[in-house]
């Protein structure tokens, strides 16, 4: 199947859009949220759509080095929301 490449650049930059507001809305929560758990949630929600970002930025500029910044984010961000949740949840990251 073949992508028509008239349509694949507005989707692209309505998707950068989209997820740049998506991002400061949840910087909002981290920010003001009620309790720890919903911060938590706002943060993993922020690293979600940074490697959102970087990927559809990679698919705008054509780039194939932001698709492995996009991965190496993502794991990034796991490790980082385990950790924050042991923290949490336990009050130690290491037992």
């Amino acid at each position: 199947m073949a992508s028509d490449p008239t349509l694949l650049a507005p989707v692209v930059n309505a998707g950068l859009i989209l997820a740049s507001a998506l991002t400061l809305l949840a910087g909002y929560r981290v920010i003001k949220g009620p309790t720890v758990p919903d911060r938590v949630v706002a943060l993993d929600t922020i690293a979600t759509n940074v490697v959102a970002i970087a990927a559809l930025f990679a698919l705008s500029t054509g780039e194939g080095l932001f698709v492995t910044v996009s991965l190496v984010l993502a794991i990034i961000g796991f490790i980082s929301t385990i950790a924050v949740s042991q923290f949490v949840t336990e009050g130690d990251i290491i037992e």
